[in-house]
């Protein structure tokens, strides 16, 4: 009998409150492992996979200081778990993000420079914490994603995004730039979109985001779960170890010449991992035909640590932790 999935277990009650047939976590019935409890998050553990969901559906998750303290919080926490293998980021009720909350906004038309400063540097802190988190995070975009929210949607490495869903860099409306999160913004949608919507500030939506490249996947409300799903048994299939390593492949390589010291750097770096206890153990299982230890529950590579070289000379790449019920 074929087993349900993490996810598919995880979201049994149908829908969420409002309707809008998505999941919030208040309605979630299963006990999530290790649930870490903030005011502006939840923050759910099941095996490898961590969920974090912006948890305020009533200003549809709009930020403000203690979102953003808590986002960076749970992410530099979460980075440190050995045992987390992917990480997905959504938003309860009816959006993703609406970008900055209203009182918050209020409070902020009164800061010297000063606390505008202060203020930007922390997002900006923020941001940096889940862009450098060495684990995969999976953005889970439903309804609005604006302004900030959209900012929170570029960290991530992959984007599912629901059909319906809107987009908007709206700040220039407001005599505003999206300075603070330009930088991600500009790689997850390319400098081209991003010349057109910095300065138009209109709404653009699903099929538009995957046209320019935002948004890997567009799917139905309805199947949004189901897709993030494929993706994160996707990830936590493979080895934890070089999960971690390509993802920092990706950020240390691309836009570099393809130099001397490049090509130096790409050959080390594959021979450190060829000859780490979980890449000594993937070659062999595929040559024995066996699924690799991480896959099975066997005993962890972390004694692997010590046949790679001194932290420092290459990237961090993690060990390996616990593995989801298989599916049978």
């Amino acid at each position: 009998m074929k087993q349900p999935s993490a996810t598919e277990a995880a979201r049994r009650d149908g829908g969420g409150g409002d309707g809008d047939g998505l999941p919030l976590p208040r309605d979630r019935r299963g006990p999530a492992a290790n649930d870490i409890m903030t005011t502006t998050l939840r923050i759910e553990r099941d095996g490898p996979l961590a969920r974090v969901w912006l948890d305020r559906p009533e200003v549809r998750n709009a930020m403000n200081g203690t979102l953003i303290r808590e986002l960076a919080a749970a992410f530099a926490a979460l980075a440190r778990e050995e045992g987390v293998r992917a990480i997905v980021l959504g938003g309860s009720g009816k959006a993703f993000c609406a970008g900055a909350d209203l009182a918050f906004m209020r409070e902020a038309a009164e800061f010297t420079w000063e606390q505008n400063h202060a203020d930007a540097a922390a997002l900006a802190e923020m941001l940096w914490s889940m862009y450098s988190c060495p684990v995969p995070v999976i953005a889970r975009i439903h309804g609005d994603c604006y302004a900030g929210g959209l900012g929170l949607a570029s960290v991530c490495d992959i984007r599912v995004v629901a059909d319906a869903a809107t987009f908007s860099l709206s700040e220039a409306r407001l005599g505003l730039l999206p300075a603070t999160i330009s930088p991600y913004v500009i790689r997850a949608m390319g400098e081209q979109a991003a010349r057109r919507y910095f300065v138009t500030a209109e709404r653009f939506g699903a099929g538009d985001a995957k046209a320019m490249g935002f948004a890997h996947e567009v799917c139905t409300a309805a199947t949004i779960d189901d897709v993030v799903d494929r993706f994160t048994t996707a990830i936590v299939a493979n080895g934890p170890m070089a999960t971690r390593a390509c993802k920092q492949l990706v950020r240390d390589i691309a836009g570099r010449e393809i130099s001397a010291e490049l090509r130096a750097d790409t050959a080390r770096r594959i021979a450190d991992i060829r000859a780490s206890a979980e890449g000594r153990e993937g070659i062999q299982s595929f040559l024995d035909k066996r699924p690799p230890v991480w896959s099975i529950g066997a005993p962890t590579l972390a004694a692997g640590a010590a046949a790679l070289p001194p932290e420092g000379a290459r990237p961090s790449l993690g060990r390996p932790g616990a593995r989801p019920a298989s599916k049978t």
